[in-house]
């Protein structure tokens, strides 16, 4: 079947972001917090990553964060805006750029492992509504991946069947389930790179 549909993946591809070490380093200092105490503090918050599936609010995520570090009001409210700018990271231009361009020839869609907040948090700083026909979020969906439910489910809301889709992910894993629904997946690591392996597979220029 030809391709009727692209996909991508956010942070990581549409966004960049930082490592998480660069993050947490900041409040493991401004908490004076060892290493190990504040590792520790960290995992305790989500160990079973429900956050992604929606099994936590943000509200409650934010009380898990404030009392497993023991911040003030204060130091949560700036540790959660610090928390959703790093989140956020910042935009690839040139990805952003070329999944703009794909329009009205191909259905376009985002399918992205989140948290409860992503959407405004995203929308409010780069409107990926305004860049892709649909978006899909694990948190409101339910299914995060590598589930391949999470692949059927943005086959189903793009109204495409799986070897009508190329999928463009950072996690090399994600990418090797969407291939056995028959997703065409590429792996992203660079923008140029990515963009012409899309090419290549799309005929798109």
């Amino acid at each position: 079947m030809a391709i009727q549909a692209v996909a991508f993946d956010i942070g990581d591809v549409l966004e960049r972001i930082a490592p998480f070490e660069e993050f947490s380093e900041r409040w493991r200092v401004r908490l004076g917090m060892t290493g190990t105490d504040f590792a520790a503090a960290i995992a305790t918050v989500d160990p079973r990553r429900e956050s992604r599936t929606g099994a936590l609010t943000e509200a409650q995520l934010t009380e898990r964060y404030a009392a497993a570090l023991g911040m003030s009001d204060s130091q949560t409210a700036d540790f959660t805006a610090d928390m959703w700018d790093w989140y956020c990271g910042e935009l690839d231009a040139e990805m952003v750029s070329f999944a703009g361009s794909l329009r009205p020839r191909f259905r376009t869609g985002i399918l992205s492992n989140s948290v409860a907040g992503a959407r405004r948090e995203e929308q409010a700083r780069y409107g990926f509504a305004e860049l892709v026909d649909v978006i899909v979020y694990s948190h409101e969906a339910g299914v995060a991946k590598p589930d391949p439910e999470a692949f059927r489910l943005l086959c189903r809301t793009l109204g495409v069947q799986p070897t009508e889709l190329v999928f463009l992910d950072d996690v090399p894993g994600h990418i090797d389930v969407a291939c056995q629904l028959g997703i065409h997946g590429i792996v992203h690591i660079a923008a140029p790179d990515s963009i012409a392996a899309l090419e290549a597979l799309i005929g798109h220029r």
